[in-house]
């Protein structure tokens, strides 16, 4: 236990980093795909020639994730014990339903094909984002109680910028916005994923820092 709470948080960094930059290098392997328009799980549907690693990456994130946990829950347990709990089973959800579930229940390229396994995926990513969504508000009230005012704030910040990119992601898929700019389904899933995953990211490279 103590090996994994050193290296919690080198692992929930990694798992971060690595699916902002997993998602950006996998499409230049992929003829046709849009980066700007399409999901990121569109790169695991069946016909996608980067299937394999990317289902491979996801399953790996999401054990990266859950490996961070212990770690994430030493570090905020003395601040809330209540908040932390939820913190802790927001990013769980997160790690299974959007992350492991991905590797296992892929979508397929187009929509319209609607399969048991895209509906799983569907479910699990929903759920896993919802609840993510609010991580940033988590981790504000605990940098508050803990006395990391700056940090608070620009976890607040991060909060209502992943609300604004989910609210357009959710909105992208709307036939009344296609053909729009808000139609980039892609650029505003990237752009919530940045902005959900910089408050941990900050804590995450504080933590590795300051134990160097």
């Amino acid at each position: 236990m103590e090996y994994i709470n050193k290296y919690g948080f080198h692992a929930l960094l990694a798992a971060m980093a690595g699916d902002i930059i997993i998602s950006l290098l996998l499409p230049l392997f992929y003829s046709g795909y849009s980066s700007m328009k399409m999901s990121i799980s569109a790169l695991g549907n069946p016909q996608s020639p980067v299937r394999l690693p990317f289902n491979l990456w996801m399953l790996a994130e999401g054990l990266l994730f859950l490996v961070a946990l212990p770690a994430l829950h030493k570090h905020y347990a003395v601040v809330s014990g209540g908040l932390t709990n939820t913190l802790v089973a927001f990013v769980a959800a997160f790690a299974v339903g959007a992350c492991i579930f991905t590797c296992f229940f892929s979508v397929n390229e187009s929509k319209d094909v609607v399969t048991l396994a895209s509906k799983i995926h569907g479910a699990g990513s929903i759920l896993g984002f919802m609840l993510f969504l609010f991580v940033p508000l988590l981790v504000a009230l605990l940098s508050f109680k803990g006395g990391e005012k700056p940090l608070g704030a620009i976890c607040i910040f991060c909060f209502a910028a992943a609300l604004i990119f989910f609210a357009l992601f959710v909105m992208s898929d709307k036939q009344e916005f296609a053909g729009t700019f808000i139609a980039n389904e892609g650029l505003w899933q990237r752009l919530n994923l940045v902005f959900m995953y910089l408050p941990l990211a900050i804590v995450a490279a504080e933590n590795i820092t300051s134990k160097a």
